[in-house]
């Protein structure tokens, strides 16, 4: 009997390790749920002729909630698609205008698609990763201000203006901590080339870097569906 119950003991401990170990094994689907924050390095051009020299713009930071799909293509190469909420920004003066305040808002949808390397066999509590991918920035809801149109319209219409919607590349680095064999930590930094032009009503234009930088931090599952 004492033999049968270590047999069974052991046994259940072999089925426990092999099944942690599957977590992130070829044929694994990964689902995360957080928050990411973006944050611009925005590195910005003058607003076009007849505005005055220095008309620079600045852009501020939000934070939304994210959610990751990804699928392990091997033990250590996975695919991953990010998506999430439009995040809000604020624009506001720089350079010869710095300090008058927001000029503007917009909306901005990235959603991001990256092919991953992951580091350490498949069974590791730890696994650090990085990522290639590209982002598809989808621009919308913009919204000049009263200082905008008092800026490059003074005394006339509301100035109106769109921003081009624009192709990407992203860079990414990040870990997961294996919480058991289904639940996982994972956080990650991305860094994205991004510029755009603006189109203000007014005929102008301004070139934008953006550059934006992300921050996130998410609950993951870890998961058998169809395989590839």
């Amino acid at each position: 009997m004492k033999k049968t119950v270590k047999l069974l003991a052991l046994a259940a401990a072999m089925t426990v390790a092999s099944a942690a170990s599957a977590q992130q094994e070829q044929g694994t689907w990964l689902g995360t749920v957080g928050v990411n924050k973006i944050t611009p390095k925005v590195d910005s051009g003058d607003v076009s002729a007849p505005a005055l020299p220095g008309t620079k713009t600045d852009v501020g930071s939000d934070t939304k909630p994210r959610f990751t799909l990804g699928y392990m293509i091997r033990d250590n190469i996975s695919a991953e698609l990010d998506l999430g909420l439009p995040y809000k920004h604020e624009l506001t003066g720089a350079g010869a205008i710095q300090g008058t305040g927001k000029l503007a808002t917009a909306e901005v949808l990235p959603p991001t698609a990256f092919i991953q390397y992951r580091f350490l066999p498949a069974n590791s509590v730890v696994r650090p990763y990085v990522g290639l991918g590209v982002t598809y920035a989808m621009f919308q809801k913009e919204r000049g201000s009263g200082e905008l149109t008092a800026l490059l319209n003074p005394g006339g219409p509301g100035v109106t203006f769109k921003l081009d919607d624009k192709w990407a590349a992203s860079y990414q680095i990040g870990g997961t901590v294996r919480i058991n064999d289904k639940w996982f930590l994972d956080a990650s930094v991305i860094k994205t080339k991004l510029k755009t032009t603006a189109h203000y009503s007014t005929g102008q234009t301004q070139d934008v870097r953006l550059d934006p930088l992300a921050v996130n931090f998410s609950v993951g599952y870890a998961f058998k569906g169809l395989n590839f």
